[in-house]
């Protein structure tokens, strides 16, 4: 079976494929091979709550834009049932079906962001907005600035939206032209060629710093205050990606 994180120009409609494969692992169903997720998840779920500070409260009502099928939906799902929140899913039915039901959970079978009834029904309710590992398949379906405009739409007086795991193709050049990457590449590889890295070239269907940029400054021209933040360095691909958070004052 191919690599899931090979592939290339997948989108919502792979995925759903990727759901309904049973020789695929729970990581490779979303776009991860084992080692990049397995025993890894608690971590990352601890990082995304030490961000999303939202999440630490009670009662609050909560997105999350195409959660998948690994652990950290599961762990989402148990947090928003200790803490009375309101836990909102959206992603393929396949996807849903291999996630938990529950009381204050709603599953909605759509691909985001067209899904014009749900949005225009929840225009600033939302206190959370997670999208985690997604940002890089939305451009194969949508674009980034009308799913940004419309998240943005969605958070409440005080709400916060995670746009969490975004590979940054600049990020990552600037990490294998270091030493520390050079090493890195090297013992990953088992090889003694250093990585080949080429600056100011653009790089087709990639995310890279404009894009971040970009969003940042969308956000923040409509009143949202932006930020990109590093990842935990313990996380996997902590360095080669990063979140934007950002929240409605």
């Amino acid at each position: 079976m191919a690599d899931p994180a090979n592939f290339v120009d997948i989108g919502f409609e792979e995925f759903r494929k990727f759901a309904s494969d049973a020789s695929m692992s729970k990581y490779e169903k979303i776009g991860f091979p084992n080692a990049y997720r397995e025993g890894r998840e608690e971590a990352i779920f601890a990082d995304i709550t030490g961000k999303l500070r939202n999440l630490n409260g009670t009662s609050s009502k909560v997105l999350d834009i195409g959660p998948g099928c690994s652990d950290l939906p599961t762990m989402l799902i148990e947090l928003c049932r200790d803490r009375s929140h309101e836990l909102t899913l959206i992603d393929s039915q396949e996807m849903l079906d291999l996630l938990p039901s529950g009381q204050r959970i709603e599953k909605l079978a759509a691909m985001y962001p067209q899904c014009p009834e749900f949005i225009e029904a929840n225009r600033g309710k939302f206190d959370v907005i997670l999208c985690y590992s997604v940002l890089h398949y939305i451009i194969v379906d949508v674009s980034f600035f009308r799913f940004v405009d419309l998240s943005l739409s969605l958070l409440a007086p005080g709400g916060q939206l995670l746009l969490g795991d975004i590979p940054n193709i600049s990020k990552r050049k600037r990490f294998f032209a270091s030493e520390t990457g050079i090493r890195f590449h090297q013992a990953f590889m088992n090889t003694a060629e250093k990585p080949q890295v080429s600056f100011n070239t653009i790089e087709h269907d990639q995310i890279d710093d404009a894009v971040v940029m970009a969003i940042v400054q969308r956000a923040r021209l409509q009143g949202f205050d932006a930020y990109v933040l590093p990842q935990d360095p313990s996380l996997p691909m902590a360095n080669r990606r990063e979140d934007i958070l950002i929240t409605r004052p």
